[in-house]
């Protein structure tokens, strides 16, 4: 069984293109669905499997607490396996076509105030080489919106101050390119002179914009590390997550009257319905401040 999900994952690489980030997701939830398969029903063999059985996983990590984002997210992984199996004759029958997927959670956004914002993008130390690396990291990351993991794979031709954007590879393989404002092309160019090559390293070479302490690219966790570290500075009291500046970035936008299409495009999203999240995200603050400041609320 392991087999085939290895020809699966290499399916979904080569012929689909999926990102790392992507493909990682489906070889970790569908080696637990396996595992389940194998340890608690005895199965070893797909043509076996039967939709009870795929209840039964998703009944297990509701019972362990997942979120119903988190097995939805399982489910189709496991439905895009199984179709796999079927189109290639590993098994005779597709077990997850009535299964229906968990209802969602909604849930808004964790955005930052502006106010938080600023605190934020000024915490990094201005005389160090890290705190110079950071603050262009930070500044970068809330001028343009991009995800953590497109930050840590932006390499030094992916960034032209002189036009004024960034170029990133996102979801899909897909190219996109944003306008890069003043503040951050300056703070980009002040790390570039100042930081960079103190980092750089004489035993590897790369074309990574962003490097750490040993030369080498950042990673996504070593970023998660260091805004962890600049919130507590910040004085940011709230769980911050990875995107917590990428939506900080689409609802400032437009809560200062930015075009839901143009949003969308910067952020990379396929689908504008995605996009609009962030609509409910300002009407709420608004309805927070109306609460707040007026006299008969």
């Amino acid at each position: 069984m392991q087999d085939q999900l290895q020809d699966f994952i290499h399916f979904m690489t080569v012929e689909k293109g999926l990102a790392q980030n992507t493909i990682i997701s489906y070889e970790r939830d569908l080696k637990r669905y396996i595992q389940c398969l194998q340890e608690n029903e005895k199965i070893e063999d797909f043509h076996q499997v039967s939709r009870i059985h795929i209840l039964q996983f998703i009944s297990l990590l509701k019972k362990e607490g997942k979120s119903s984002k988190t097995t939805a997210r399982h489910l189709a992984s496991i439905r895009a396996f199984h179709q796999f199996l079927l189109r290639e004759k590993v098994a005779d029958h597709d077990p997850s076509v009535h299964v229906e997927t968990p209802q969602m959670e909604k849930t808004l956004p964790k955005v930052l105030s502006f106010k938080e914002v600023e605190r934020l993008l000024e915490t990094p130390e201005k005389t160090t080489i890290f705190g110079i690396r950071d603050k262009a990291m930070l500044e970068l990351l809330y001028a343009t919106g991009i995800r953590v993991s497109e930050l840590v794979n932006l390499d030094m031709e992916s960034v032209h101050l002189t036009m004024g954007f960034v170029r990133c590879i996102g979801k899909g393989n897909k190219e996109r390119i944003i306008p890069l404002g003043n503040i951050a092309s300056q703070a980009i160019e002040h790390y570039l002179l100042e930081s960079r090559p103190k980092l750089r390293s004489t035993k590897y070479k790369t074309d990574a914009l962003f490097l750490n302490h040993h030369g080498n690219r950042l990673t996504r966790q070593g970023f998660w590390k260091i805004i962890k570290k600049l919130a507590t500075e910040a004085n940011i009291e709230r769980d911050l997550t990875p995107h917590t500046l990428r939506h900080s970035f689409a609802t400032h936008l437009l809560e200062n009257g930015a075009d839901l299409r143009a949003v969308q495009e910067m952020l990379g999203h396929v689908d504008i319905s995605t996009t609009q999240i962030y609509t409910h995200v300002t009407k709420t603050r608004l309805k927070d401040v109306y609460t707040k400041y007026h006299p008969r609320a």
